[in-house]
């Protein structure tokens, strides 16, 4: 069955390309801007590394995220929404200041400064007078931000730590201030290219006095620089004009990453938690006197494990001994520090803190799991299930229907969701685990989609037979690589080491570390199958980190295969690129190698993704970044001929911009050509093999696209801070748009019980276009005015219709310049009933569309264009055809019942106000006419057959539970149970079809005994030149 569905998806793909063998047209600007990407989920938080609230407003606080931008909640974090999309440049966020005498400003600081190995780029500060509806970009710099302090009197003064570049060098590094509220910055602290700002606090009753951390960090691919001799704890006394560094028993030689904190209650008790290389220095310090002395009062690791990441440092707004320190878990000292009881939050790796001082049992925390708000100090928190800022390396799909999307997410587990479900449960219900880790590659069976393989650090492999309940860590070779230098491991599986599954043997993985890994037998065993495929340079082969704290998890491990794959044509060509610049292929399965890195190959350059064109077997397009060398430039090459020459798809000013580095390129498997490209900020299309890029947005926000997939008619996103997008309009990037046709080609349509309608827990993802989707474009030459979309069934005998000007029982259509997307419910027009008609257990929608070729005629009165839409039934269904052909015609043969009864209905409604009439006219002299008993007579026969056809005393939804059903309400409960089913009908259906047949014509009979009463009074009335009943 799921053979028949890819055959049937890869048949429309053909004819839907057919001729597509014309030079390549371009796609209306005003296409790519009208598409619409649906967020699929998790809506299961990623990581936030800053937060405010609003001292005023216990419910609205401000999360800032380290990919999906700033999101705001104003009911306490039972749902959050986006305020940043259509303003912010990034997506990473490190720091936002509420302004709280007048919480409708707000600074937020672009850049998160926990600057992990992927950490997104920052672009400086933004800033909002509105409480967020609109902002303005005030600061323009590429750093990552710290913290930003407003003067507690005047919003126009604010200071911002800025630690700069996170991959080189910056003159931006340093403290800035403004004093027109962001119009102008000026630095006011600067050390050196190498040493930024990391956190700053300003004295809580002399604005004048501030205290900054500083930090020389600067990140390279195979390590991470951290600490220097120039960082520590700087003052100003001049409104931040001067400063100076203070020691006092402070720590001093190589210091690194710095949290400061200051009691609002006392301010001359302060406290600095510093990383030192000096394991007898590290720690939390206390001064009483303002800054003047210090003490080291705690040296415990689990307030300064990998400080780097952490060292953050909060202050009680109220309590002068009480403050709270954020590592791995959240910690409190109730005693100024010397002692520390853990606060158990939702999410672990925490990094920023608000506390309400109007009342500090109210507080936001974040995390690497996203933001959650307490009112109880921390003794429970907010959901973060409702936060939909994932973080994806890759993405992959299932070959079930419909399909399933899996990725790692970071800080997290691996995860399972589906691209559209059957509804009723919550969306968290639908997701699963799938073994491996947050960092690692998903490959699924693609002849059974319970036959998983999921990677992970160190070369952690897991293979899940969900359907048998288990799983088994299958890794080539169990190393640990904790506190290890990478020339001392066997094998350098990097933190995002690739896994394969051969398109022609199921049982057939790959797994790369410097070597290309392969198992025939599901990966029980492994063999090596090519050289070291990296330059193998040993001088980045030391462990990670320094001069400080080594950090050694698997992110910068180095001179691995960053990204491989086997190519679809044939299962002995094999491509593999890696994290330090070079490119190789074998065509004999591993046998010989040959490097085919293409000239113009950034040094150390990343080969992030191989996509080898599913058109032609000796093209490929591969994907190189080198934004952790301080080089935003983006990177894509093609070649055609297996790599002996190769050509550079970006040049800065063919589309793409200079700054926007590449991750991933795909090339559509229909329409030859059509490349997506995904960059650090959004997405790219090119419909002439790269030659030439266009932005493609739409609806997606800006964030780092980190892996894209093609799927039949769907183009799957990963984002790094948005979670999981689809975009399901690759028929319109496909077809030719600017011919000139007002009606597309149409994709087929599957009748499906899949659903949009979630149960509650967590946030729901966007609907999915469940239906048929007609595509519209809006070409000069027609009148539009007069637009009419009319679909008709296979035997021509339902229809639904769509028009700018409907008649009764058709649908408007609303249209856009532009493209406009028509998802039809694969419903035919609804049967004809009287208004306000109150059924009981009974749907009377629409019969459900037939499978078939299904005629799709757009008219505007002076030109006709007609395209065919293909209903196919859910693959997954055993019935047949024929099954759906009888429930089909019962259906049909219920609604011609249900719709006669109420024709019916009608008429003799009509009859009675028309006979109502007719008799005040004759009694008008208060006499009576001769004709009076027979037309009561009638009124009583009208109102007999009435109360056997409808109930007349329901008015709402709930009256038929307290009266009997009649004729009506009992066969628009068959024809609900008839049409609502997707198979043959029961024979109990039948039988009770046949019983209703028998109760309408008995009560037809009586209707014609009305029609000829009508008719006698008529000829009374007409031989007195009087009024007459007359019939529709």
């Amino acid at each position: 069955m799921m053979l028949r569905y890819l055959q049937r998806v890869f048949l429309f793909a053909l004819l839907f390309v057919a001729g597509l063998d014309m030079p390549a047209q371009s796609i209306p600007s005003d296409v790519l801007s009208s598409l619409q990407y649906r967020m699929i989920g998790p809506t299961r938080g990623g990581r936030s590394t800053a937060v405010s609230g609003v001292e005023s407003d216990p419910f609205t606080y401000y999360m800032g995220t380290t990919g999906g931008g700033v999101w705001k909640t104003g009911d306490g974090g039972t749902t959050w929404k986006n305020i940043s999309d259509g303003f912010f440049n990034v997506g990473s966020i490190g720091a936002i200041t509420v302004y709280q005498p007048n919480p409708a400003i707000i600074y937020v600081g672009a850049g998160s400064a926990c600057i992990r190995g992927n950490v997104s780029p920052g672009d400086g500060i933004y800033k909002s007078v509105d409480a967020g509806k609109t902002w303005r970009h005030v600061l323009n710099i590429q750093a990552q931000i710290g913290r930003i302090v407003i003067h507690p009197d005047n919003p126009d003064i604010a200071y911002a730590a800025v630690l700069g570049n996170a991959f080189g060098p910056s003159a931006d590094r340093g403290v800035y201030k403004t004093t027109d509220g962001g119009s102008t910055w000026r630095k006011v602290h600067f050390i050196s290219n190498r040493t930024g700002a990391i956190d700053l606090v300003m004295h809580p009753r002399y604005s004048n006095i501030l205290f900054a951390g500083m930090w020389t960090a600067e990140r390279k691919p195979w390590t991470m620089i951290d600490g220097g001799d120039e960082g520590g704890l700087w003052k100003s006394t001049d409104d931040g004009n001067t400063w100076t560094k203070v020691n006092g028993g402070l720590p001093e030689g190589i210091v690194g990453r710095i949290g400061i904190a200051i009691s609002p209650v006392n301010p001359d008790r302060m406290w600095v938690l510093q990383e030192t290389a000096d394991e007898t220095t590290g720690g939390l310090y206390q001064s009483e006197d303002g800054g003047n002395s210090w003490k080291r009062i705690n040296r415990d690791h689990s307030l300064r494990q990998r400080a780097w990441y952490y060292s953050h440092l909060f202050a009680h707004p109220t309590e002068e001994h009480t403050l709270f320190v954020l590592n791995t878990r959240m910690l409190k000292s109730t005693d100024d520090g010397n002692n520390f009881t853990r606060i158990a939050t939702p999410h672990g790796d925490n990094h920023d803190l608000w506390i309400n001082p109007e009342n500090p049992q109210v507080m936001i925390e974040s995390n690497d799991g996203g933001s959650n708000i307490s009112f109880n100090g921390g003794t429970s928190w907010s959901t973060q299930y409702n936060q939909p800022t994932a973080e994806f390396y890759r993405v992959t799909t299932d070959e079930q229907f419909p399909y399933r999307v899996y990725g790692a997410q970071q800080d997290n587990t691996t995860i399972s969701i589906p691209s559209e479900t059957a509804g009723g449960l919550s969306p968290v219900q639908y997701w699963y685990a799938v073994g491996g880790g947050e960092s690692g590659y998903v490959a699924v069976d693609p002849q059974n989609p319970d036959r998983i393989f999921a990677g992970n650090y160190i070369g952690q492999i897991t293979l899940l037979d969900r359907d048998q309940g288990r799983s088994r860590d299958v890794v080539a070779y169990p190393q640990m690589h904790d506190g290890t230098a990478p020339r001392d491991i066997k094998y350098r599986f990097q933190w995002n080491a690739p896994i394969r599954i051969s398109h022609f043997n199921r049982n057939t993985i790959y797994h790369c570390s410097q070597f290309v890994h392969q198992s025939t037998d599901g990966g029980i065993t492994w063999s090596v199958i090519s050289p070291d495929l990296t330059t193998n340079n040993d001088a980045q082969q030391d462990i990670p980190g320094g001069p400080i704290q080594h950090d050694h998890t698997g992110v910068e491990l180095y001179n691995t295969i960053f990204a491989f794959e086997e190519s679809p044509h044939d299962p002995f060509t094999l491509w593999a690129g890696s994290d330090d610049g070079l490119v190789h292929i074998t065509r004999d399965g591993g046998k010989t190698w040959k490097e085919i890195t293409p000239t113009g190959m950034p040094e150390q350059g990343t080969v992030n993704s191989i996509e080898v064109s599913p058109h032609s077997p000796g093209t490929a397009y591969i994907s190189v970044y080198k934004y952790r060398d301080n080089d935003l430039r983006p990177y894509v090459f093609r070649t055609t001929d297996f790599g002996r020459s190769w050509d550079l798809l970006t040049d800065g000013n063919n589309g793409i911009p200079a700054d926007h580095f590449v991750r991933v390129v795909r090339e559509d498997p229909v329409r030859q050509g059509l490349l997506y490209a995904g960059t650090e900020y959004g997405l790219y299309i090119s419909t002439d093999n790269g030659n030439k890029w266009t932005v493609m947005q739409g609806n997606l926000p800006v964030v780092p696209i980190t892996d894209l997939q093609v799927k039949g008619n769907d183009l799957v996103i990963a984002t790094q801070g948005r979670s999981f997008w689809i975009l399901d309009d690759l028929p319109v990037l496909r077809a030719d748009v600017a011919a000139g046709q007002p009606l597309l080609p149409i994709p087929d349509a599957y009748r499906t019980q899949l659903s949009n309608n979630y149960g509650g827990g967590g946030a729901s993802p966007d609907p999915a276009p469940l239906g048929a989707l007609i595509y519209l474009y809006q070409t000069s030459g027609v009148d539009w005015s007069q637009a009419r979309l009319t679909i008709t069934s296979p035997d021509s005998t339902q229809n639904m219709v769509f028009a700018v000007k409907p008649k009764e029982g058709e649908q408007k259509l609303e249209l856009k310049p532009g493209l406009n997307r028509i998802l039809w419910d694969m419903r035919y027009s609804a049967p004809k009933v009287q208004k306000g008609s109150v059924f009981s257990l009974a749907n009377t929608r629409g019969i459900r569309a037939v499978p078939g070729n299904h005629t799709v005629v757009f008219t505007d009165g002076r030109r006709t264009v007609t395209q065919t839409l293909q209903v196919l039934k859910d693959p997954r269904w055993t019935c047949s055809e024929a099954d759906l052909q009888a429930q089909f015609q019962l259906s049909k043969q219920c609604e011609g019942m249900l719709q006669d009864v109420h024709a019916m209905i009608g008429q003799i409604r009509t009859i009675r106000e028309q006979v109502k009439s007719l008799e005040a006219w004759g009694m008008r002299d208060n006499s009576k006419p001769s004709w009076l008993n027979q037309s009561q007579q009638l009124t009583t026969a009208i109102n007999d057959l009435e109360k056997q056809l409808i109930q007349t005393q329901s008015e709402s939804h709930q009256d038929p539970i307290n009266y009997p059903s009649m004729l009506d309400d009992q066969i628009a409960y068959l024809y609900s149970i008839v049409n609502g089913q997707d198979d043959r009908p029961t024979p109990g259906c039948f039988e009770r079809y046949d019983d209703l047949i028998k109760l309408v014509s008995e009560k037809k009979t009586m209707y014609d005994r009305i029609l000829a009463e009508v008719t006698t009074l008529n000829g009374a009335l007409k031989q007195l030149d009087a009024p007459y009943v007359r019939l529709n």
